[in-house]
């Protein structure tokens, strides 16, 4: 069963966050809050817990479209190939913030992500999750957290989600009750970019 902590948003405590990124570097699943909704993550080094977030989501690993979340933009260049001035200007500008943006992928992806020509980067605008991957060391590999619920597509009440998600996970994060809108998604792999559904984010940021 998974382990239950709470963690405030205003002033992460050091331990607390230790906790979660050794259960993430020991392969573990970790359910956590962004300034969107909540995410399901794990260490984006570690094959066998992609592949667990892969069965839980239902699809092959490689298939499956994941967002980076990267805790500033110096881990870009890890990932992504050379961007323009005026892509990097619009990152610069909207991170930390509710966007995922994608970016054309290069050859240092993990194997894993090594097909997919584009990935999406998210640097959120939440203390817990940014001060995770910074103790972490590198990015953490995430999906968001849907509802069966009719008229809401994210669970928003930790205590919820732990009760649902107590036995497929390993660590949830009550970070306060999270957003129900998503963030907005912005392809900018090409030579204009795209907005590819409108979130929390303004999508008129260019």
């Amino acid at each position: 069963m998974a382990e239950f902590i709470k963690i405030y948003e205003d002033k992460p405590s050091e331990a607390s966050i230790k906790k979660v990124v050794e259960v993430l570097r020991d392969g573990g699943l970790v359910i956590y809050p962004t300034d969107t909704v909540y995410g399901l993550g794990c260490d984006i080094t570690n094959t066998r817990a992609l592949e667990r977030i892969a069965k839980i989501k239902g699809i092959k690993l490689e298939k499956a479209n994941f967002s980076f979340i990267c805790s500033d933009l110096s881990n870009l260049s890890d990932y992504v190939k050379q961007i323009d001035t005026s892509t990097f200007k619009i990152l610069k500008r909207s991170l930390p913030g509710p966007y995922t943006f994608i970016l054309p992928g290069n050859n240092d992806l993990p194997k894993e992500f090594r097909k997919k020509k584009t990935v999406g980067i998210r640097v959120p605008d939440n203390n817990i999750a940014l001060d995770i991957v910074r103790m972490l060391g590198n990015p953490i590999v995430s999906t968001s957290i849907h509802d069966e619920d009719e008229v809401l597509e994210y669970s928003t009440d930790p205590e919820l989600i732990f009760e649902k998600w107590q036995h497929k996970v390993d660590l949830v994060i009550d970070g306060g009750y999270g957003d129900n809108i998503g963030s907005t998604i912005i392809d900018l792999s090409g030579y204009e970019p795209v907005v590819l559904r409108e979130g929390k984010g303004d999508p008129d940021i260019f």
